[in-house]
C-alpha cells in the first residue's frame, strides 16, 4: 500500500513538473518580451517602414507611465500636423514589432490632415516591460494614452488604428468606457482572442495540440504576467461596444485567419462596416489594394468626423 502511494506522489509529481515545465518553455516562446535593451529600436521588419516620410517628418518622443501596479514606464512617438488641428489618431503596431513599423500608416492619416501618436506596446520598442500582453492589458495602457492626449487637448477628436495584435488592443479597448472625444475604431488583422490565435500557431508552427501546452501556458502567464490567455478577449469586448468599428483583413491571411474577422464582426453590435482584399496575406491588405483600403477608410471615418 505504501509503495502504491509513493509511486502515485511521484507520478503526481512528475506530471505536475512536466506540465510547468512546458508552460514556462510555451510562455517563453509566445509571452516573453523580445524587446532589445538599450535605446535603439531594432528595425526587424521593413516592409511597413516609410523612411523618406520620417526624414521629412521627425517625431516628438513621450513617456507616461501605466496606471497599474507594474508602473511601467511607455513610449509613444507624436507626429504634431504642420497646420494646426484638433484631428488625432492613436496607431498600434503588432506581436513582437514597434511603432517605427508603423510609418506606413502614420504618413497616410497624416497626409489627410491628422495629428497621430504611435504608442509602443508594452514589453516593445521603448516601452518598459518583461512580457507581451496580447492586447489585453495594453487596452488600459492606450485607455491613458488617450487621457493623456485629451487633457493636453480637450478638443480632440480621436480615431484609434491597429494592425494585428494592436487591432486586438484597440478591440479589447471598445468595450471599455471612453471618452466622447474616441470617434472611431478602425483595426486591421486582429485575433478574436489571445487563446485562439496561439491554439492556431500552436497547430500550424509546432503542430502541437491545445492540452496541455496552452492550458500549461495559461497558468504561468497568470503567475508571471498577472492575466490569463483565455481571459483576453476581443470578441467578449467587442460585445460591450458602442463606437463605430471598421473590420479590414487579407482574404489570404494564415498568421491570423481570415474566418477570425467574421467572428469578430459578428459579435458586434454597434455601427460596423468589413474590408476584406482577396489575395491580401496578414496585414498586407494596403499594399494589395491602397487605393480601395484607403477610400474605405475615409468614407467610414467621414460618416462620424469631417476628414
Amino acid at each position: 500500500m505504501k509503495k502504491k502511494i509513493l509511486v502515485t506522489v511521484a507520478v503526481t509529481g512528475l506530471a505536475a513538473t512536466t506540465y510547468l515545465v512546458m508552460g514556462n518553455i510555451f510562455y517563453g516562446i509566445a509571452l516573453k518580451s523580445k524587446r532589445k535593451k538599450g535605446s535603439e529600436q531594432e528595425i526587424t521588419d521593413t516592409r511597413h517602414v516609410d523612411n523618406r516620410f520620417l526624414a521629412k517628418t521627425p517625431p516628438i518622443e513621450k513617456f507616461i507611465h501605466s496606471a497599474d501596479n507594474a508602473n511601467l514606464e511607455l513610449h509613444a512617438a507624436a507626429y504634431h500636423h504642420t497646420e494646426r488641428t484638433h484631428k488625432w489618431v492613436i496607431v498600434l503596431h503588432g506581436y513582437t514589432s514597434h511603432n517605427r513599423e508603423m510609418t506606413q500608416w502614420v504618413h497616410g492619416f497624416y497626409e489627410k490632415g491628422f495629428n497621430v501618436l504611435t504608442p509602443d506596446l508594452r514589453g516593445h520598442g521603448l516601452s518598459e516591460g518583461k512580457y507581451i500582453g496580447m492586447g489585453w492589458h495594453d487596452r488600459l495602457d492606450i485607455l491613458s494614452w488617450i487621457n493623456t492626449l485629451v487633457s493636453e487637448d480637450p478638443e480632440a477628436e480621436i480615431i484609434l488604428f491597429g494592425m494585428s495584435m494592436g487591432g486586438a488592443t484597440v478591440m479589447m479597448l471598445a468595450g471599455e468606457d471612453l471618452p466622447n472625444n474616441v470617434k472611431v475604431i478602425i483595426e486591421d488583422s486582429g485575433f478574436t482572442s489571445a487563446g485562439s490565435v496561439l491554439s492556431h500557431q500552436l497547430k500550424e508552427q509546432l503542430n502541437v495540440p491545445d492540452f496541455p501546452a496552452l492550458y500549461a501556458a495559461d497558468s504561468i502567464a497568470k503567475l508571471r504576467a498577472g492575466y490569463g490567455i483565455f481571459e483576453a478577449s476581443a470578441t467578449d469586448q467587442l460585445a460591450k461596444a458602442k463606437l463605430p468599428i471598421l473590420f479590414i483583413h487579407g482574404e489570404d491571411d494564415t498568421f491570423v485567419p481570415y474566418d477570425m474577422m467574421e467572428e469578430l464582426y459578428e459579435a458586434t453590435n454597434t455601427e460596423k462596416k468589413k474590408l476584406t482584399i482577396p489575395g491580401a496575406e496578414h496585414t498586407e491588405s494596403i499594399n494589395v489594394n491602397p487605393e480601395l483600403y484607403w477610400k474605405t477608410v475615409w468614407e467610414f471615418v467621414g460618416r462620424f468626423m469631417a476628414v
